[in-house]
C-alpha cells in the first residue's frame, strides 16, 4: 500500500472523528496520530487533506450538494460524506492528482469502509463533480 493511499485512509478516519463527535481539527489530527496513528507513512499527505476539508468545509458540501439531486447531504452516511469531502477537495485544490487516480481511491475506500452501494454512490457523484469542474 503506497504512502497516499495511507494518508487517505488515515485523513477519512480522523474526518469521521470531527463529524461524529465534533472534534476541532487540530485536536483529531493530534489525537489520530498519538493513539491510532501507526506509522509515519502518509502522514503529511492525510494532514493536508485533513485541514484542506476542514478549511473548505463549505464550498465543499455546497458542490456535493449540487450534484447529489436525491440524496441530502446530511442523510448520506458519514463514511460517503467524508470520502465525498475528501475526494472533492483533491479535485479542487490538488492538480497534481489525477482525476483517475481520486475517483480510482475514494471507491476503493468506499469498498473497504462503506456499506454495499457505498462505492457506487461515491463514484456517480464524484465523476459528475470531476465533469462540472472540467478534471480530465
Amino acid at each position: 500500500m503506497g504512502a497516499r493511499r495511507r494518508g487517505r485512509e488515515a485523513a477519512l478516519q480522523m474526518l469521521y472523528g470531527m463529524d461524529a463527535a465534533g472534534w476541532r481539527t487540530e485536536d483529531a489530527i493530534r489525537s489520530y496520530w498519538t493513539h491510532l496513528g501507526g506509522t509515519a507513512e502518509g502522514r503529511e499527505f492525510a494532514d493536508t487533506l485533513v485541514r484542506g476539508v476542514a478549511e473548505s468545509r463549505e464550498r465543499l458540501d455546497e458542490t456535493i450538494r449540487g450534484v447529489s439531486h436525491h440524496w441530502r447531504l446530511e442523510r448520506m452516511t458519514r463514511v460517503d460524506r467524508n470520502i465525498l469531502r475528501m475526494a472533492t477537495f483533491e479535485l479542487m485544490s490538488l492538480p497534481d492528482v489525477p482525476r483517475r487516480v481520486t475517483l480510482n481511491e475514494a471507491i476503493e475506500l468506499a469498498k473497504r469502509f462503506g456499506s454495499e452501494g457505498s462505492a457506487r454512490f461515491v463514484n456517480g457523484v464524484l465523476d459528475r463533480i470531476a465533469s462540472d469542474l472540467g478534471k480530465d
